[in-house]
């Protein structure tokens, strides 16, 4: 790839098709629901909570397991495990002194595998 951006296709009038605009801004969410929207994908726009996220996708798992399969610190995990859980992407459970995490539900696993499977039709990328 060069680097460049391809041109962005657009109209070339100054049409306005209203009955389409009407309806569409009718049935679009408040602003700070498209806020909270864009703020959830932003975890996900970080690899280390995405491959975390991965693992927990596979098994339930706890700080020790994540951080030895990420090769890294724990304290690092810790972290990113608190970002997801304040995201509502992850939750936790005790067993002992052990905690587990996994994700928090099947809309977090969906988001997920549909994520996957996305960029695996290899078109998710700028310029292709």
């Amino acid at each position: 790839m060069s680097g460049k951006m391809g041109a962005i296709d657009r109209c070339d009038c100054v049409v306005i098709h209203e009955d389409i605009v009407d309806r569409v801004k009718e049935k679009m969410p408040e602003e700070e629901t498209l806020y909270d929207l864009a703020e959830l994908f932003k975890v996900f726009g970080d690899s280390t909570r995405t491959r975390i996220l991965w693992a927990l996708d596979e098994a339930e798992m706890c700080v020790c397991d994540i951080a030895y399969l990420l090769n890294m610190t724990q304290s690092a995990i810790s972290h990113q495990l608190r970002v997801l859980k304040q995201s509502k992407l992850v939750k936790h459970r005790k067993e002992g002194k052990i905690v587990f995490y996994s994700l928090k539900d099947e809309h977090v696993k969906q988001i997920f595998e549909m994520g996957l499977a996305h960029i695996s039709e290899g078109s998710w990328k700028v310029g292709v």
